[in-house]
C-alpha cells in the first residue's frame, strides 16, 4: 500500500489559460459558446456553490467555472495523469480531486493555486471520493481495491480495508450518517460504517458493472448505474436503503453504458426525479417512483455523456468527451410522461435544453 500518509505539494508553475478550438457541434443557434474549461474530454463535474462548478478531465487540469456568467476563475494544476473525479465540500470552499496518478488533492478557491494537502497511498486510479457530513474525514476508493478513510486536517489514513475484486467506481456518503455507499466493478453496492470502518451490508450483484450511485438528500434512497451495450444492461436502479439490498424501481431506456445518476433536486409541491447520462450520448430524467421517462435529450457528436451535476431544478451541467460542459435547462414540455425506455421522440412531460456550452 505504500506510506499513508499526506504531503504538502509546491508549485511554481504557473496556470495558462486554454484558449480552445470554439468549435461548435450543435446546429441549434441558440447555445451560446464560452471559452472551454477544458482541453480534451471532460471526466466529472460537480457543484461548488450556485454560481460555480469545478471539473476535471484529460488535461489533468481541475477548474472552477462561473457557468452563469460564462468565465473561468481558476484553474488548479498538480495532478501529472487525469483527473477521474472532484468533489467540493458544501458550504466552504474545499475542493477534492482524484486523479489517475493514484493520488487525492485538496485545494481551497480563497488559498492560491497550490494544493493545501496531498493524500497518497492508493496504487491504482482513484475513482471515489467523499467527505463526511462533519467535513473532518475523506473516504477515497480506488481499483487497487483499497477503501481509505482519513484525517482532513491532519492528512492520516486513520483505517483502510482492502476487499478482493472490490474496484471502486464511485462512493457516496449518506447524508447525516456513519455511513458509505460505494459502487464497484464487481458489480455490487457495499454500505460500510465509518466508525469501525467495516462493510456492513452487500446489496445483491446486479448484471453489469456498477458504475456510478447517489444518495437520496434524506438519506433513504440510492440510485445506481449499470455498464451495458446494445441496450443489454444500461439501466439505472432504485434501492431503499432503510432495508439495504431492497431494489424499488430500475430506469431502463439507454442503450450504452449508464455512467452517472443523479437525484434532482425537488422544488416545493413538486415530483421526485432521477438523472441519468449514458455513453449513447442521451440524458434522461425519469419520475423517480414509477420510472417513466419524464423526458429525453440526446446530444449528437458529444460522445459519452459521463457526469452529471444538477444546480437547482431547473438547471443541470454535463460532462462529455468531444464537446466540453453543457449546462442545460429543464422545463415543462409538451406532452404526457412516457413509458420506462421511451426515446426523444414525441411528446414529453420535461423539456430539456442545452442553452450553453464551455
Amino acid at each position: 500500500m505504500g506510506k499513508l500518509q499526506s504531503k504538502f505539494r509546491k508549485r511554481s508553475e504557473l496556470y495558462r489559460a486554454s484558449q480552445g478550438d470554439g468549435s461548435d457541434n450543435t446546429s441549434d443557434s441558440q447555445v451560446v459558446q464560452y471559452e472551454p474549461a477544458h482541453q480534451g474530454s471532460i471526466n466529472t463535474v460537480t457543484n461548488l456553490n450556485p454560481e460555480l462548478c469545478v471539473s476535471g478531465g484529460t488535461d489533468q487540469a481541475v477548474v472552477v467555472y462561473d457557468w452563469k456568467q460564462g468565465r473561468m476563475c481558476q484553474s488548479f494544476q498538480g495532478h501529472n495523469r487525469e483527473v477521474t473525479k472532484v468533489l467540493c465540500y458544501p458550504g466552504s470552499t474545499w475542493i477534492f480531486s482524484a486523479s489517475r496518478d493514484k493520488s487525492v488533492m485538496m485545494w481551497d478557491l480563497n488559498q492560491g493555486d497550490e494544493p493545501i494537502q496531498e493524500f497518497c497511498g492508493h496504487e491504482l486510479v482513484v475513482n471515489g471520493l467523499a467527505v463526511s457530513p462533519d467535513g473532518r474525514k475523506l473516504c477515497s476508493g480506488s481499483r487497487d481495491n483499497w477503501m481509505c478513510l482519513w484525517d482532513i486536517e491532519s492528512g492520516e489514513c486513520e483505517h483502510r480495508h482492502n476487499i478482493s475484486r472490490n474496484l471502486v467506481t464511485h462512493v457516496c456518503w449518506v447524508p447525516g450518517s456513519s455511513s458509505l455507499v460505494q459502487t464497484s466493478e464487481d458489480k455490487t453496492i457495499r454500505v460500510w460504517d465509518s466508525r469501525v470502518w467495516q462493510v456492513t451490508n452487500t446489496f445483491p450483484a446486479k448484471q453489469y458493472i456498477q458504475t456510478h450511485c447517489d444518495v437520496s438528500p434524506n438519506g433513504n434512497y440510492l440510485v445506481s448505474s449499470s455498464n451495458g451495450f446494445g441496450g443489454q444492461g444500461s439501466e439505472a436502479t432504485l434501492w431503499d436503503l432503510r432495508q439495504p439490498g431492497c431494489k424499488v424501481v430500475e430506469y431502463r431506456g439507454h442503450l450504452q453504458t449508464t455512467a452517472c445518476c443523479m437525484f434532482l433536486p425537488v422544488p416545493p409541491g413538486g415530483t421526485a426525479k432521477v438523472a441519468t447520462s449514458s455513453h449513447d450520448s442521451s440524458i434522461k430524467i425519469w419520475d423517480q417512483n414509477t420510472a417513466a421517462c419524464l423526458g429525453t435529450l440526446t446530444l449528437d457528436g458529444a460522445g459519452p455523456l459521463v457526469s452529471l451535476a444538477p444546480s437547482d431544478p431547473t438547471n443541470l451541467l454535463c460532462a462529455s468527451f468531444n464537446t466540453g460542459l453543457h449546462h442545460m435547462q429543464v422545463g415543462q414540455g409538451s406532452g404526457q410522461a412516457q413509458g420506462s425506455g421511451a426515446g426523444s421522440l414525441g411528446a414529453s412531460e420535461l423539456d430539456i435544453k442545452v442553452v450553453a456550452r464551455f
